[in-house]
């Protein structure tokens, strides 16, 4: 299967039906009154983290989602029938961003829990029945409001591995071997860069009770950060991790694994200043060539804790993992700091109103959109009704305020009227 971290889908929630206008039609009831139903609620659409899933390349295929719209209303005060909420399944690790017009982008949440569920688009409220436009004054409403449409949004989707360790080093430095040494994962493994194109899983067994997880990131190269060598579709794989293991190729001579080593750290520390907190195991692999013999004697020297292993013989291999497997032990679960939420101080009551250059009043505003939105403009007493409720939002004042005049035209949304 092809690894795919990252995805952008467009979500789209039900519409409330419409409420209807209807009359009590009864035997025996002469003065039969309003008895519209009000319309379904549009079913919502959730996004749920589950194991059964480890890469978003179904999001390849499948962009758009759609709840079901509400039916409407009946008559006998009846309502409509809601629409099915939908469920969508992504990876456990799975960070959701709602973007935006502007091209900002919002954080959602992070689903890095199994069952973990989250709200992606609310379906629109059912449009109200005349039943409840009766009033003492006016016992006959002839009018019902439309359905609430539902919110739309485009998401990305961003998966991080969810791994106890990650395997971190340049090319060739034996990160693939070691993993298909302690675990049962089989990535593609040659002598030449760039071997590893995706970050590979596999499960570490210490024992029979006790096992873990572990990632190999593809090789890190110099400008990782940046994007060289796709490192910095690799990186972010490694922030979840609880400990790493760097790993050195000591096939090179000792000056070069010692540049390679600051070249590794470096672009930790520039992508996430906080991997270098990270618990790290300094391992030297190849074990089984003389001079990889020689310069871990040598780096002992300057760095006491450094291991020494062969992947491909074995060699401390068992030792590395007890050590990782106690490391991890002692390390709380890493918490991976979500970006900033843009925080809206507006109340869903506030209008703006502005001026463009053909004169057009446009009006904008979450509540007054969507009372836009639910009011059949084909009925005067609907018309009257949502007048009388710009006039309590203060909407009328603003634009007397800014030079309206008889005959301009005003547009809310996709709607325009003639200003009187």
């Amino acid at each position: 299967m092809q690894f795919i971290d990252e995805a952008e889908i467009t979500v789209a929630a039900g519409d409330g039906g419409d409420g209807i206008v209807a009359w009590r039609r009864e035997k025996y009831v002469p003065k039969g009154g309003p008895a519209g139903g009000d319309g379904g609620h549009g079913g919502s659409i959730y996004l749920e983290a589950t194991p059964e899933l480890s890469t978003l390349v179904e999001f390849r295929y499948r962009r758009k989602f759609a709840a079901e719209s509400g039916k409407p209303g009946g008559t006998s005060n009846k309502s409509g029938r809601s629409g099915e909420d939908l469920t969508v399944a992504v990876p456990v690790g799975t960070l959701i961003y709602k973007q935006r017009d502007d091209g900002a982008q919002d954080f959602v949440a992070d689903l890095k829990a199994p069952g973990a569920r989250v709200l992606a688009a609310k379906g629109g409220r059912g449009g109200l029945g005349n039943q409840h436009f009766a009033t003492s004054v006016r016992q006959a409403p002839r009018f019902a409001e439309h359905g609430e449409p539902g919110e739309r949004f485009a998401l990305r989707l961003e998966l991080r591995l969810l791994a106890d360790c990650g395997i971190v080093g340049v090319p060739n430095a034996g990160k693939s071997t070691l993993l298909s040494v302690v675990s049962a994962a089989r990535p593609k493994i040659a002598d030449y860069p760039f071997t590893t194109l995706e970050p590979q899983l596999g499960v570490v067994r210490v024992s029979d009770e006790e096992s873990f997880v572990m990632v190999d990131v593809p090789g890190l190269v110099q400008g990782a950060h940046e994007g060289v060598g796709l490192g910095d579709q690799f990186l972010k794989h490694i922030e979840r991790t609880r400990a790493l293991v760097h790993l050195l190729d000591g096939a090179k001579p000792l000056e070069q694994i010692l540049a390679e080593k600051e070249t590794i750290e470096s672009e930790l520390g520039a992508w996430n200043a906080q991997l270098l907190e990270k618990p790290r195991l300094l391992v030297l692999n190849k074990l089984d060539l003389p001079d990889a013999q020689e310069s871990l004697r040598e780096l002992r020297r300057s760095f006491a804790e450094i291991r020494g292993i062969s992947a491909v013989t074995g060699e401390g291999v068992r030792d590395l993992i007890h050590a990782v497997a106690r490391t991890i032990e002692s390390t709380p679960i890493a918490q991976t700091p979500a970006p900033p939420v843009r925080i809206e101080l507006a109340a869903p009551d506030t209008f703006a109103i502005e001026r463009s250059t053909d004169g057009t009043f446009v009006i904008s505003g979450e509540r007054v959109e969507r009372l836009a939105a639910m009011t059949n403009f084909d009925s005067d007493e609907a018309l009257a009704r949502f007048e009388r409720a710009l006039g309590r939002m203060g909407i009328e004042k603003r634009l007397v305020e800014m030079g309206a005049a008889e005959g301009d035209t005003v547009r809310i949304g996709p709607y325009e009227f003639t200003y009187s």
